[in-house]
């Protein structure tokens, strides 16, 4: 099996508080959990990562997958010397938290799951957007990309933030946008959701079109104890979206495990 991706990340907030580890979405950089890392470093111990061919984090050699994401960001909390954490993700870092929660249960002491699923469809159009990015650059997808993070009422009053995500998407590497595309593809974890022992949060966006709501109610149905909560007013970023209400969310998901 390949080394794990040594993953860049920052880190903000209390040493001793409660930590909380920040998984993006497919095309992100740590950058997306801003407001989150605004509102929770106050009392909180905050480490937003940017995974395998992100942001400042390096390509994988060979082929992806999410269980390779997730032995990424255990090696990550090792290499902190974090034990069990808050797990958050968004998305493909929503996948990446399942898997940690099921391979790695150790490491997660609570999960919040947001705008994610346990399979993300047929695999052909994930292997598909792969090839053309590897041909035309991750650039020709952005656009397409960012306009179903948001609502269309959001995007009309704050272009300035749709122009910030589309830039951020588009200085994604192809090759590390491409390969998180296969692993996305091949990702399947409803069979293993009863294994999760973590509480679970899932929240999902009234507007989603990337992932709409019954796979946030598979997540809901197939974890043990999970709670769903569906917010209006949010597309597939609806932590930007809802960024007080999802931090709140977060914030007392924590305090409450």
């Amino acid at each position: 099996m390949p080394a794990p991706v040594d993953l860049a990340y920052e880190r903000h907030g209390l040493a001793d508080g409660p930590t909380i580890v920040l998984l993006g979405a497919l095309g992100s950089d740590r950058s997306m959990w801003r407001p989150q890392i605004n509102g929770l470093s106050d009392a909180h111990d905050v480490i937003a990562v940017d995974l395998r061919g992100h942001g400042e984090s390096p390509e994988s050699v060979g082929t992806s997958t999410v269980a390779a994401i997730a032995d990424d960001v255990a090696a990550l909390l090792r290499r902190l010397d974090v034990g069990a954490a808050h797990l958050v993700g968004l998305s493909l870092g929503g996948a990446t938290a399942q898997e940690l929660a099921i391979t790695h249960p150790h490491l997660a002491r609570t999960l919040t799951v947001l705008c994610t699923s346990a399979r993300f469809g047929d695999p052909e159009p994930w292997v598909d957007r792969a090839q053309a990015v590897r041909i035309d650059g991750t650039a020709s997808v952005a656009a397409s990309v960012v306009e179903r993070w948001f609502t269309a009422a959001f995007a009309q009053r704050n272009p300035a933030i749709v122009e910030r995500m589309r830039a951020m998407v588009a200085a994604t590497s192809d090759e590390g946008y491409a390969a998180c595309c296969e692993a996305i593809a091949g990702f399947d974890a409803r069979a293993d959701l009863g294994s999760i022992s973590a509480p679970t949060l899932v929240i999902g966006g009234a507007d989603d079109q990337s992932v709409p709501l019954e796979h946030q109610q598979v997540l809901a149905d197939g974890i043990p104890g999970a709670r769903l909560q569906i917010l209006d007013y949010a597309a597939h970023l609806a932590s930007y979206e809802q960024r007080s209400v999802v931090t709140t969310a977060i914030a007392e998901h924590v305090a409450a495990h």
